[in-house]
């Protein structure tokens, strides 16, 4: 691993390995490494553990900065809680660890349905688990959780897809299109055969930039937001925070992240239906959505809501837009634990 994907910068995890996994594009994982945390003590029934699968170029570290504490909704002292990073994070198996020759530009395409499968694998085989009591997960953590209330219905009793969709819209698909040009524009990209990463930072740099206009609010430029947390102008923030974010991580990763972001629909376990996809499900499950939100906006997840049944629509506000979800408000921190508390303590 290169150094940005070590334990010293992410903190503990454990590694599972699935041997060879077959995907659904018919590629192969030989030894898919799934890299995972846990907090809390299983019950000796079983019966206590939830879910919360990464989102876009994040790891399992954010989400236990974020969401997990005593106290909180998601509270060690109560629950097992299984974080686990998706295919192609970087701490998982990914291009830029995956032995030669299926590594770099050659690692193969993931599907969010792999996510699911493999993760489902994880709790089954490793953690004899037969049912979870919450899954959850933030953007494209929310399109894992549709996939395992659509895939698993009997096994998630609980679910939570925050500020996102069970299916890529046309508009998020082109969204998401920008980012990839941004770095593969790049003239040392090289089509992803590139000998040190850090080479493709002009790339990185555009991506950085073209996310923070979709994932920030126009009101957290204009009331500079961002001086809460040290920065001292809009470029000092765009630079030091948004940059620097990205930076340090593997294009190659990104751009599978990306992609398999753009292909997120759970209607394909139904023919490409996600009407019928999405009725399958039977947990009982909490919507929530980020009014602010420019990634996946409220719309295209209240459409969503509607055809999962006896779903309810939950809504938080922010200053921050989408990237609410990593934690930086407290606002958004004292909401989602409200919401989930109420959501755990459901039938």
């Amino acid at each position: 691993m290169g150094s940005y994907y070590d334990r010293e910068r992410h903190g503990p995890f454990e590694i599972h390995d699935l041997g060879p996994f077959l995907l659904e594009n018919g590629g192969t994982i030989r030894n898919l490494q799934l890299a995972y945390a846990t907090f809390g003590e299983l019950s000796a029934a079983g019966d206590n553990a939830i879910l919360f699968p990464t989102w876009y170029s994040g790891t399992t570290k954010i989400l236990e900065q974020a969401y997990i504490g005593p106290g909180r909704a998601l509270d060690p002292d109560r629950y097992f809680i299984i974080l686990v990073n998706q295919i192609g994070n970087g701490l998982s198996s990914a291009p830029s660890n995956n032995p030669a020759p299926f590594n770099a530009a050659r690692f193969p395409l993931v599907s969010i349905g792999d996510d699911v499968r493999a993760q489902h694998r994880l709790v089954t085989e490793h953690f004899g688990l037969t049912r979870l009591q919450l899954v959850l997960g933030g953007s494209m953590g929310a399109q894992q959780t549709y996939e395992w209330a659509v895939r698993y219905p009997e096994f998630v009793r609980r679910a939570a897809p925050i500020a996102g969709t069970a299916r890529a819209s046309a508009h998020n698909q082109l969204l998401v299109e920008s980012f990839i040009e941004a770095i593969t524009s790049d003239r040392a990209y090289d089509n992803g055969w590139y000998d040190n990463a850090g080479d493709i930072h002009r790339g990185l740099r555009r991506h950085a930039r073209l996310f923070a206009t979709a994932a920030f609010t126009p009101r957290l430029y204009a009331e500079e937001g961002w001086r809460d947390l040290g920065f001292s102008s809009t470029e000092d923030f765009l630079t030091g925070f948004v940059e620097g974010h990205f930076l340090p991580q593997d294009p190659n990763n990104l751009i599978l992240l990306a992609r398999k972001w753009q292909g997120g629909d759970v209607g394909r376990n139904s023919g490409g239906d996600i009407k019928k996809a999405l009725s399958h499900i039977i947990a009982t499950t909490y919507v929530i959505a980020i009014d602010e939100d420019g990634l996946f906006p409220l719309s295209d997840i209240a459409a969503e809501q509607t055809l999962v049944p006896g779903s309810q629509l939950k809504h938080l506000s922010s200053i921050w837009g989408h990237l609410a979800i990593f934690g930086l408000d407290q606002s958004y921190r004292d909401g989602i634990d409200t919401i989930l508390k109420d959501l755990l303590a459901t039938a």
